[in-house]
């Protein structure tokens, strides 16, 4: 490739991914759901601090709880250590012991609805449908709020002891280990935010989420956080007018820009680690896309296929993201035209992880007439209360309806699948020069 068509393609890419991120800011409602988040934020993050400090101060460690704070809290620059004491100073006086156990029950639960929250607009961002079971739920959120707080401050722990030790020290004063460790400590809080938004990128949708699109959304968003709270670190720096305006209330409304633009980052992080893991969905100007019906019934006709050629091979159960990935268009489709498959009768739905379908009656039984009034007629109970057409409308409706079904007569999906293995061989057998092939 040449270098103007190198740019060209790069330049393609970052207007490609803009358009994405856009379209999800707007017609996805990102902005709404990070609103929402800090709100959620605000009422859950001293109990959850509450439930973290307690469980810390079970282990030793809870002593490193404020320096994170602060550091998470930089970009609001002098603020940052008086919002940080002060919430520090609040959770060291709530007296878990004290408080029963209704109170405590209350308290878990305050701080498991801002998880609960999180899961709602990760699985928004990856279009997931279904949301964890209860005891999931549970055994999850325990597990983040209990266990996760333990592991992150013990690691932190042991960095602090090994930059301590006596044999890390000489080994710093000696070239080049000296400007390697420099190095590292520069980028280190880089690779702690990087790991931590893309195990919160992995782990929070209910659905699979690859190690490496999950790494790279969250490499791009906390190289985007660091980016931003450089930026608006400068903003607070610069805003003294703001103080004078709003007073105490300053500190308060920044928290809560700052609380924002965060949880915004990271949503599109999950945006663009969706996007990776399932580039077809690039290729869409509107995240809602409409099929036709024509499409629809090419869709049907399709899925029935490659599911009667599955059963057929005695290959198991399709599964919905095998069948997405085969036709290549987003699983929403495939999923709403399989269900209307399976109202008519022509296929079962076994409601595992991932959903599984097969064909209800044999191959040679179902036939292409039923596949695509299944298409056609499905919703057409829920019209019956429409005004009536008049004689003539209802006479070109009738002769449209019985073309298409002359037109497919008794063909199965047995016949259909039939010709397109003839094809296919007919296909194969062809010299590879010929210009038969003019098209394939």
């Amino acid at each position: 490739m040449t270098c103007p068509t190198i740019c060209q393609t790069i330049a393609y890419q970052c207007q490609l991914w803009f358009r994405v991120l856009l379209r999800e800011y707007g017609e996805g409602g990102l902005q709404f759901r990070a609103m929402s988040l800090v709100y959620t934020t605000l009422l859950a993050l001293a109990p959850m601090l509450a439930v973290g400090f307690s469980v810390l101060k079970a282990f030793g460690v809870h002593n490193q709880m404020q320096p994170i704070l602060f550091e998470l809290l930089e970009p609001l620059g002098d603020n940052a250590q008086e919002i940080g004491e002060n919430l520090t100073a609040f959770v060291e006086s709530i007296q878990v012991g004290v408080l029963g156990f209704v109170g405590f029950l209350l308290l878990f639960y305050t701080a498991t609805s801002l998880l609960y929250q999180v899961e709602d607009c990760f699985n928004h961002v990856w279009r997931v449908t279904s949301k964890r079971s209860l005891y999931r739920r549970f055994s999850d959120y325990l597990t983040v709020i209990l266990i996760g707080p333990v592991l992150v401050f013990s690691a932190m722990g042991i960095a602090t002891t090994m930059n301590d030790a006596e044999l890390v020290k000489r080994l710093v004063a000696m070239e080049p280990f000296g400007s390697l460790y420099y190095g590292f400590g520069l980028i280190l809080p880089y690779l702690l935010a990087m790991a931590a938004f893309g195990f919160v990128i992995a782990f929070v949708p209910n659905t699979r989420v690859g190690w490496l699109p999950a790494l790279l959304g969250g490499g791009i968003s906390a190289l985007a956080w660091k980016a931003c709270g450089f930026l608006f670190s400068v903003f607070v720096a610069n805003s003294a007018q703001y103080s004078a305006i709003y007073s105490g209330f300053a500190v308060i409304l920044l928290s809560m820009i700052w609380l924002y633009l965060s949880w915004l980052i990271l949503l599109l992080g999950g945006v663009i680690a969706f996007h990776i893991q399932f580039p077809r969905y690039l290729r869409y100007a509107s995240r809602h896309p409409v099929l036709s019906i024509v499409q629809q019934e090419c869709l049907a006709l399709r899925l029935m296929y490659a599911i009667g050629r599955d059963h057929g091979r005695n290959c198991g159960f399709s599964t919905l993201p095998a069948l997405a990935d085969e036709v290549d268009i987003p699983w929403e489709w495939v999923d709403d035209v399989l269900a209307r498959l399976a109202g008519a009768g022509l296929l079962l739905i076994f409601d595992s992880d991932p959903k599984t379908y097969v064909l209800a009656d044999d191959t040679d039984t179902i036939l292409l007439r039923d596949i695509i009034g299944a298409i056609r007629h499905a919703g057409q109970e829920s019209t019956t209360a429409l005004a009536p057409c008049d004689g003539l409308v209802r006479a070109f409706c009738s002769a449209s309806e019985n073309a298409w079904l002359t037109a497919l007569g008794e063909t199965s999906l047995r016949d259909m699948m039939q010709q397109g293995e003839a094809s296919r061989h007919e296909l194969a057998t062809l010299p590879y020069g010929s210009s038969s092939r003019t098209g394939f």
